[in-house]
């Protein structure tokens, strides 16, 4: 090959090699000098074509070496992690324990005791979609569709199986007292706003086992029927239900009812119900109306109810739907402090504060986050979450705060928290706290700001809301006016034990999962001591003991029930994270008694107006769209055994129980 070189020369290699076995024998100086001399004697007798082609040589293996360390550098990092996380054994913090993991039990069998609601056996297991990898349910690969009538038990076809989840790998670090896991989370759209996302495709083969529906499970199916049959034959199309005089009644006209209760029926698997209520969607559903809406109602309810669907079926049909809405929501944002007002005419494009004031409520600026953020993340454009973004921040540096509790209303105009001096974790201030976890959640566990803010509130809580009952000492929240503490608890507040317990899932003290279980035992006995096992929507503790006295006490303006989500939610939390079937057992009870004295026989559920006279609770002639939107669908979820049916890994759902993917890599 180099036929220049003269015949005493040898290649490189050998007479390195020939260095070597002299230097083992001990006949060469072992200086360092020396060596460096020695093959710089060698190299230089090298012909100028050999020294290229070894330098070229060494030139391309260190290019290799550079691209091959640019394509396996995530990997070794995130390999380098998991092992330091393996050879972890306790939190960074002194004395913090890990929050309980989630925990589920085989599938439970039929319950015999409630044979009122059995359905007929099936000849094959029933099946239910399962939770998707890169946050998506599949719709059905064949037609799948459930259906129970009302007593007689009719059996129906098997849904569509499911797809599987690919589950990434953790590291924990350790902030204020919380253990966070900033797992496969990516940036939040505003500060990377890409192309339109889409749901992704799953292949048949990625699918896990399909786990059967149980028979509670087929009730709340039935009773799905049962509250659909009313408002199809005489409500559809329009807001919600009139189920006692046959009718209906309007909000604002956009068919509430029917777009709340659009992703329930996706994962209650009603696949015939589900194509009925999105043709409805395609051809009726005129948004460009000259109505006035409430922002936040219409954000939680039809834009998150639209995402939502969006998410678990794949079909874009709701994506653009959810931009029209959501574009004609922005003018609310056009005021002095870039807080929104509370309405918003959705034909005209103009908004306005209340009639009687210039506050908008602080539960309902700082509870369309999830949603109008998703929005962003799904159209590329940045303004809808850079105006909910900033309400964010604005509350976040205002004064008024007690130890992290903020006031009820806030001014439009100035920008200031208004009606200081009174805090409650009811009406009016209740999801701000909710969506501080959700919003951290829901963008990867990077937003600092909002992770201080709700644990500094829930410090708050603690330690001027929360008190013990008498005689069995539930723990429960009250409110504080102007420094005196008020034993009220709204029906609200049941929401509580949920958000907690879905923190400590997330990372964050041990402490708050084992209130979140005090405080759902209290929730519950709302219900157990009322005579209609149904709660009331305010209860008052006894703070005293007091002989044939109860811990709950119900004034007679607050005992009426509005078919409300928040205790079945939080129980389908807890028992998500623990496992423990009790907590199905405490919502098989309020689905009994739901219809036992709220079901309408010619169709629908009312709410009632006494839930302390079992022989008559007083019907309002009412059915709400989130008793479909929310309460059914967590009713169905708690009776469920697959920690894949709406992992909460993958989604977080928003007020209105509508589930939102969290931000994962594309």
């Amino acid at each position: 090959m180099f036929s220049a070189s003269p015949p005493p020369r040898r290649d490189f290699i050998s007479v390195t090699l020939s260095l070597g076995e002299a230097a083992g024998a001990g006949g060469y100086n072992n200086s360092k000098a020396w060596r460096r001399r020695s093959c710089w004697r060698k190299w230089k007798q090298l012909s100028r074509l050999q020294r290229s082609v070894i330098l070229f040589l060494f030139a391309f293996l260190a290019v290799c070496g550079v691209i091959s360390y640019t394509n396996m550098g995530e990997q070794w990092k995130s390999l380098t992690n998991k092992s330091a996380e393996d050879q972890k054994t306790e939190p960074e913090i002194p004395g913090l324990k890990p929050a309980n993991p989630a925990v589920l039990p085989e599938p439970q069998k039929a319950d015999a005791n409630y044979p009122e609601l059995s359905l007929q056996k099936r000849s094959k297991p029933l099946h239910v979609r399962r939770g998707p990898p890169n946050l998506q349910i599949r719709p059905p690969r064949r037609d799948a569709r459930i259906k129970a009538q009302d007593v007689a038990g009719k059996t129906e076809e098997e849904p569509g199986q499911a797809d599987k989840e690919e589950k990434t790998e953790k590291s924990i670090i350790s902030w204020r007292g919380a253990v966070i896991e900033p797992d496969q989370i990516t940036e939040s759209p505003s500060s990377k706003i890409k192309e339109p996302e889409k749901p992704s495709s799953v292949e048949v083969e990625d699918q896990k086992e399909p786990v059967p529906v149980n028979e509670r499970q087929m009730a709340v199916i039935e009773a799905f029927h049962h509250a659909w049959k009313g408002y199809k034959e005489f409500a559809w199309g329009h807001d919600e239900l009139k189920p006692l005089s046959k009718s209906y009644s309007e909000w604002f006209g956009l068919g509430l009812t029917l777009i709340d209760a659009l992703d329930t029926m996706w994962i209650l698997g009603l696949k015939e119900e589900f194509e009925e209520a999105k043709k409805w969607v395609a051809t009726d559903l005129q948004l460009d109306k000259n109505v006035d809406v409430n922002l936040f109602e219409s954000t939680i309810r039809i834009l998150g109810g639209l995402l939502s669907t969006y998410h678990l079926s794949g079909d874009s049909l709701f994506l653009e739907k959810a931009k029209d809405i959501g574009s004609r929501l922005m003018p609310a944002f056009n005021t002095p402090s870039k807080i929104p007002y509370s309405d918003v005419n959705i034909g005209r494009g103009t908004a306005h504060p209340p009639r009687w004031t210039s506050d908008s409520t602080v539960a309902e600026v700082t509870s369309i986050q999830l949603e109008f953020r998703e929005l962003s993340r799904l159209t590329g454009d940045e303004k809808f979450q850079k105006a909910v973004d900033a309400v964010m921040k604005h509350v976040h540096s205002l004064s008024g705060k007690n130890d992290g509790l903020v006031p009820m209303f806030i001014n439009t105009n100035s920008g200031q928290f208004t009606h200081l001096g009174v805090y409650t974790l009811g009406a009016r201030a209740d999801s701000y706290y909710e969506y501080l976890l959700k919003q951290w959640i829901q963008g990867g566990k990077k937003e600092n700001e909002l992770l201080e803010d709700y644990m500094r509130a829930m410090e708050g809580v603690k330690k001027h809301l929360l008190r013990t009952s008498q005689p069995k000492k539930l723990t429960f929240v009250g409110e504080l006016a102007h420094g005196h503490f008020s034993a009220k608890m709204d029906h609200l507040v049941c929401f509580l034990p949920g958000t907690l317990a879905l923190g400590a899932h997330n990372g964050l003290t041990a402490d708050h999962m084992e209130l979140a279980k005090a405080l759902i035992e209290t929730c519950y006995q709302m219900y157990a001591q009322v005579e209609t096992g149904l709660s009331p929507e305010i209860v008052h503790f006894n703070l005293h003991a007091q002989k044939d006295r109860k811990d709950v006490e119900i004034k007679p303006a607050d005992r009426h029930n509005l078919l409300r989500p928040e205790t079945v939610e939080s129980l389908f939390y807890l028992y998500r994270f623990t496992g423990d079937k009790k907590y199905q057992d405490w919502g098989w009870e309020i689905l009994q008694n739901f219809n036992k004295y709220t079901r309408v026989p010619s169709g629908g559920y009312t709410s009632i107006n006494n839930v302390q006279n079992p022989s008559n609770p007083e019907p309002r002639d009412k059915m709400e769209s989130f008793f479909l939107g929310e309460t059914l669908k967590y009713m169905f979820l708690l009776f469920s055994d697959d920690v894949d049916l709406i992992n909460l890994d993958k989604y977080v759902f928003n007020t209105e129980a509508h589930p939102l993917p969290i931000w994962a890599p594309a």
